[in-house]
């Protein structure tokens, strides 16, 4: 099954969005379904990560491989089980001099019928909840700090 790029506005540059991205091992703390994500082993621009992704009561562990192409790309791939072959593209491309688009595609095919016509089910949704979710995590590392606003406690109230 291939998914086509999935995307997003994100006013951010596209160095914060890539690092962001680029930052596997903190996926469990945003990306819904991620259990662990854990770099095994770091070559340069390529990391060997293992991760375990939750389906509800499903656990798949596997390991892949992230090419990192800094600032504009990320390539995920895979083909150990339950994978016959998985790649995961992130695009962070420029839109402004401080917004970025990041868009995702997908491509997978799973050994079992069964797995497969689940992920053909879910893995639309998946997509576009994850490219929210970096969103969301975008927002809360990189924008601004907004002052707390005086409630009117403050040392001139009468």
């Amino acid at each position: 099954m291939k998914i086509e790029r999935m995307s997003r506005i994100l006013p951010f540059r596209c160095e914060q969005v890539f690092d962001l991205a680029a930052d596997i091992e903190r996926y469990p703390d945003f990306l819904s379904g991620w259990i662990s994500a854990r770099i095994l082993k770091r070559e340069a621009t390529v990391l060997h990560v293992e991760q375990v992704l939750g389906i509800g009561p499903l656990r798949i562990q596997f390991g892949s491989e992230a090419v990192l192409h800094r600032p504009e790309r990320i390539d995920v791939t895979s083909s150990e089980p339950p994978f016959r072959h998985y790649h995961l593209r992130l695009l962070v491309t420029p839109y402004s001099a401080a917004s970025c688009n990041l868009s995702a595609t997908a491509d997978l095919e799973l050994g079992s019928r069964l797995m497969q016509h689940i992920a053909d089910q879910i893995l639309p949704a998946s997509i576009d909840q994850a490219i929210a979710a970096f969103e969301t995590r975008a927002h809360s590392l990189y924008a601004p700090q907004k002052p707390p606003i005086d409630g009117g406690g403050g040392l001139n109230s009468p």
